[in-house]
């Protein structure tokens, strides 16, 4: 395979900005649990500077990492943050490790908007994106909050995550949103009417956790056996096949290490045949049909 680059998987448009189509998720740069700083402080900073080497230009983040560690990490890595589009979330609330709740009143989302605005040291935010619509309090609330926050400029564009196509419709009579970013991989199947629909109306897709492959990365398994022929990891092969099941695809696969993150780019360079990207789909189809029906 090619050295690393980001660029090889193409670009795509977030409102007015293009980024290449291969991000990086600064979740897994905090403590375990997404909670508290980082085992390996430094490991963490050359990561994340590592980043425009590799030629990745979108980083996404959220409040709720660590909290805030992942944000005040990307600020001392990166800072003035150069060619890179750095977009964060709000609306999660952290009780501990591995816990989260939506917390969506209109106070707190300003409240949320403006101290990332100072952690990140910039006075907008160019993609800010509502990380949970919290069903306690009305969806309108919630986004008429953000529509004000964008018309005062402290926010450029504004994208959702965990949103259904009725959400991204309700939204978009308030503000344009530019990205959703959903639970997407080969095994997770539940949000391709919303990748379609976001593809057809020029709306990045963010999928989040999408190097994921269950049961067919096991040993002898079609994926593994294809990574072998390929030259690369299972890992590599599943964010190949996500990249090439959407234009609209802008996948954000994270780490805290160097030698990882490479891996993870490098999957820019690789082409599935039109053959054993239907093939795969069609077993991580079989799989995420199988378990659904388990639950």
């Amino acid at each position: 395979m090619k050295a690393p680059d980001a660029s090889l998987a193409g670009t795509c448009t977030l409102g007015d900005i293009e980024v290449h189509r291969l991000g990086f998720g600064a979740m897994r740069i905090v403590g375990d649990g997404v909670w508290g700083p980082p085992r390996d402080r430094e490991e963490a900073l050359r990561t994340l500077r590592r980043l425009p080497e590799l030629g990745v230009n979108f980083i996404d983040t959220a409040d709720s990492y660590g909290p805030e560690f992942s944000e005040t990490l990307i600020c001392e890595a990166l800072h003035p943050y150069d060619g890179l589009l750095v977009a964060t979330k709000g609306g999660l609330v952290r009780h501990g490790p591995d816990r989260w709740a939506p917390l969506g009143r209109p106070e707190y989302l300003r409240h949320s908007v403006l101290m990332s605005l100072r952690r990140l040291r910039v006075d907008r935010i160019d993609l800010w994106q509502l990380h949970r619509i919290d069903p306690k309090v009305p969806r309108d609330e919630q986004f008429d909050a953000i529509a004000q926050m964008q018309q005062e400029g402290l926010i450029r564009h504004v994208g959702l995550s965990e949103a259904a196509i009725e959400d991204i419709s309700a939204a978009r009579q308030h503000f344009d949103v530019v990205s959703v970013q959903n639970l997407y991989n080969l095994v997770s199947r539940q949000h391709e009417e919303v990748v379609d629909f976001c593809a057809a109306q020029g709306i990045a897709f963010i999928p989040w956790f999408p190097l994921a492959a269950g049961e067919l990365a096991a040993p002898g398994a079609f994926l593994d056996e294809l990574a072998r022929r390929l030259g690369a990891t299972p890992a590599q092969v599943a964010l190949a096949w996500v990249l090439k099941s959407s234009p609209c695809m802008l996948p954000i696969p994270g780490t805290g290490r160097r030698k990882h993150l490479e891996e993870n780019v490098a999957a820019a360079a690789l082409r599935l045949s039109d053959a054993d990207f239907s093939e795969l789909g069609r077993l991580g189809r079989y799989v995420w049909e199988t378990s659904a029906a388990a639950a």
